[in-house]
């Protein structure tokens, strides 16, 4: 699933799971069904403020390398320590979230790792298309978590998209009455697009048109 394929899919909605695509409306949370909505950020149209700017400042102390996923023994390391520190369910490793017990990727996988001098603080991992991008996971060392590196991760996605003249950047999905995945707005709000699965359509992001593309979807079952 790489390339334009990739792109494709990404395009109707579907996203990486393991090795394999899919979709969902509706995802359970607190003995309730919350609907699912796509996003993703029109990278020409991104236009960073005060908050993005200020992240980008304060973290412009770490060394960013960009490259082809490697599972080293340093990312595997920072992946234990920052799973065994949050308060949600994740999978137990980096290779378990992607390769699904396989040997064999069939996306074209990229990590950006983030270092304070050589201690590797950070890792946010994307798939590449020909014209997007798809993020898959970001974790970083608790020690760190004052630096916000889950969003700063996100802006340097859309810094590497941009600078490859990406079309897109797919962050996954938020929920509706569930907050958890609202960061996924950080980058630029105004360049988000929202997926309608009924009519195929990708509209501007606005809190009115996700609720009313909830209230179809809750409608329809």
């Amino acid at each position: 699933m790489r390339g334009s394929e990739l792109d494709l899919c990404l395009s109707m909605g579907y996203f990486r799971m393991q090795q394999d695509i899919f979709t969902c409306r509706f995802i359970p949370f607190e003995d309730r069904l919350c609907p699912v909505h796509w996003l993703r950020i029109t990278l020409a149209k991104v236009e960073y403020g005060k908050d993005q700017l200020r992240l980008l400042r304060v973290n412009a102390r770490f060394s960013v390398t960009i490259k082809p996923l490697v599972f080293s023994e340093d990312l595997t390391t920072l992946y234990t320590v920052y799973r065994a520190s949050i308060n949600f369910d994740a999978p137990e490793s980096v290779e378990s979230c992607l390769l699904g017990g396989g040997n064999y990727n069939a996306f074209e996988t990229y990590a950006i790792e983030v270092r304070d001098e050589n201690q590797l603080i950070a890792v946010g991992i994307f798939d590449n298309g020909s014209r997007s991008i798809a993020g898959i996971m970001n974790f970083y060392h608790p020690a760190y978590r004052k630096y916000s590196l889950g969003k700063y991760l996100m802006l340097l996605k859309t810094n590497y998209a941009r600078s490859q003249q990406k079309m897109y950047y797919y962050p996954g999905y938020l929920a509706s009455n569930y907050d958890k995945f609202n960061y996924k707005l950080f980058t630029c709000e105004a360049a988000t697009e929202v997926f309608d699965s009924n009519s195929g359509f990708w509209y501007p992001f606005t809190w009115e048109i996700v609720n009313f593309l909830s209230a179809e979807m809750m409608e329809q079952g």
